[in-house]
């Protein structure tokens, strides 16, 4: 029968299909993965052009024409960030030549725990003493940390990309705004073009407005650390600040992942459990007001993401970017929703990441 003859056939092609787009997308993850410095180079560039243009229109406004703006913005932001980088660097410095001491209190401390696990195992398999157990080979510190460093920005080679690229990505992006928004419009169909401005004026919208509230919380959030860790008497309480509270602004896992930088320095000042606990319940509160009453007032609603597609958004694009996939995992996925709202065979996906 003809129905019969045309029913393998349609799942043949359908199962093509699938095993082309599941292709495509491992195609699309293994260019991410390995060509992570321009791709997290451009995806800087797009956000900061959000978050800078603004500004740019504000002096055309002002009758100046726009390619002075641009310049006049960029420049400032490289003043900008040229002035924290050199304050950070100098205070970094400084504990840098302190670190021996925080490094044999860690030692000490790690020496405890590593105690304590031998002699549970003690405890658990009587027979097996400190002989049998394998001889343990300890990396040297530096090796580590550097490790760590090049783990969190992914590597130098994007470091030097983001640096030396970002700033004239972002000109160009700001001078040739029409031009760039015009020539992507030309890229589709006449019959399309209207639902993919709706689609890119959404995106810049709901981009400006995460980058602009979500950088308030985080300089408040910056502020109130460091206030509290001077407060304490910590050593160096403005540098624990910024980076207690940039992984403060991390969702969910920030809470804990900012007892780290405090818990270090207040190894080497106290050795009671009761301020330790004090900087946890302190920071975990800090956490809970920011993210929970303070962003939503500021980001407002436009990002509309459920928490366990943030928390799936993070784990992966840490896994894929490590430090900086954590930056732009609410930025991309933000962005994904946007695109799935105003694609119809796609808004069962938007619908599923929208809050």
């Amino acid at each position: 029968m003809p129905g019969t003859e045309t029913q393998p056939a349609v799942v043949r092609i359908t199962g093509s299909t699938f095993s082309l787009r599941i292709m495509a997308a491992a195609i699309i993850l293994l260019f991410f993965y390995y060509a992570a410095g321009v791709v997290i180079t451009v995806l800087l560039s797009i956000l900061l052009a959000y978050f800078l243009d603004p500004a740019v229109e504000l002096l055309e406004r002002m009758h100046l024409p726009r390619t002075l703006g641009a310049t006049a913005v960029v420049l400032l932001l490289i003043a900008v960030l040229a002035a924290v980088g050199y304050g950070l660097w100098t205070r970094t410095a400084d504990f840098a030549a302190s670190w021996p001491k925080y490094s044999a209190v860690l030692k000490q401390a790690a020496g405890a725990v590593e105690g304590k696990i031998k002699g549970i195992d003690s405890e658990i398999a009587p027979g097996a003493g400190a002989a049998d157990q394998p001889a343990v080979v300890r990396s040297s510190e530096p090796g580590m940390v550097h490790t760590l460093i090049l783990r969190g920005i992914g590597s130098l080679y994007a470091l030097f990309l983001e640096i030396t690229f970002v700033p004239f990505l972002v000109f160009f992006m700001l001078a040739a705004k029409r031009e760039v928004w015009h020539g992507t419009l030309q890229l589709f169909p006449v019959s399309r073009r209207t639902q993919v401005k709706e689609t890119l004026e959404d995106l810049r919208d709901v981009l400006r407005d995460y980058l602009a509230g979500m950088s308030v919380v985080a300089l408040l959030v910056i502020a109130v650390s460091s206030g509290f860790f001077w407060f304490l008497g910590l050593d160096y309480p403005i540098l624990t600040g910024i980076v207690s509270g940039l992984l403060n602004m991390v969702p969910y896992i920030g809470a804990v992942l900012a007892w780290l930088p405090p818990f270090v320095i207040a190894l080497a000042k106290w050795k009671t459990l009761g301020q330790f606990a004090l900087i946890a319940a302190m920071l975990t509160t800090v956490h809970v007001l920011a993210l929970n009453l303070v962003a939503p007032q500021l980001v407002g609603r436009r990002v509309r993401l459920n928490a366990v597609a943030i928390t799936i958004s993070l784990l992966f694009w840490g896994w894929v970017w490590g430090g900086m996939g954590l930056l732009l995992a609410i930025p991309i996925t933000a962005a994904l929703r946007v695109i799935c709202d105003h694609t119809e065979s796609w808004k069962p996906i938007g619908r599923w990441l929208s809050a």
